[in-house]
């Protein structure tokens, strides 16, 4: 998703329920990058810049990252948070990369991925998620997990696949 100013757009979170009575909603986070969280941060949602007046981790099971109640700058009565329900929090992807060497969805979606012979194994429709290395879904229907990537160029992936892989 592209921001008004033309930025690339990833999902961070989505607004689950209200939470108290100043404003402060509960979050279930969906990055690994828990600094989006912090005060000062700014998170858009549906055009509508936020900015993180403050938040804490709190006690859940499902989500990467689980889920934060957090307060928003402006955002200061239960009604008010109210209206962020079920709402997507997104935030910009950062420029210069983190120096992780880590896959961007937002790159992998829609890339030709081939073996390291030259063979097309197909192209990414989404990825799933995995405890062990999440997995890229192909238009084949073949599942990839993400660690036999070898090399990324735009619109393509290369992995070096064990022999048999793609005829389970």
């Amino acid at each position: 998703m592209l921001a008004d100013g033309g930025a690339v757009l990833l999902e961070v979170g989505r607004v689950l329920r209200p939470h108290g009575l100043r404003g402060e909603v509960v979050v279930e986070v969906v990055t690994t990058r828990l600094e989006r969280m912090a005060p000062g941060s700014v998170l858009e949602c549906e055009g509508r810049r936020l900015v993180v007046e403050g938040g804490r981790q709190v006690p859940a099971k499902a989500g990467p990252t689980g889920r934060w109640a957090l307060r928003f700058v402006g955002i200061g009565s239960r009604d008010e948070a109210e209206a962020l329900r079920g709402r997507a929090l997104m935030a910009e992807v950062p420029e210069g990369r983190d120096g992780t060497g880590g896959l961007w969805a937002h790159e992998v979606i829609g890339s030709e991925v081939v073996g390291t012979g030259g063979e097309r194994a197909g192209r990414v429709v989404e990825i799933e998620a995995n405890p062990a290395s999440d997995l890229l879904v192909l238009d084949s229907g073949a599942l990839v997990p993400m660690c036999f990537v070898t090399s990324q160029q735009p619109g393509l992936l290369v992995v070096d696949l064990p022999p048999g892989l793609l005829e389970l």
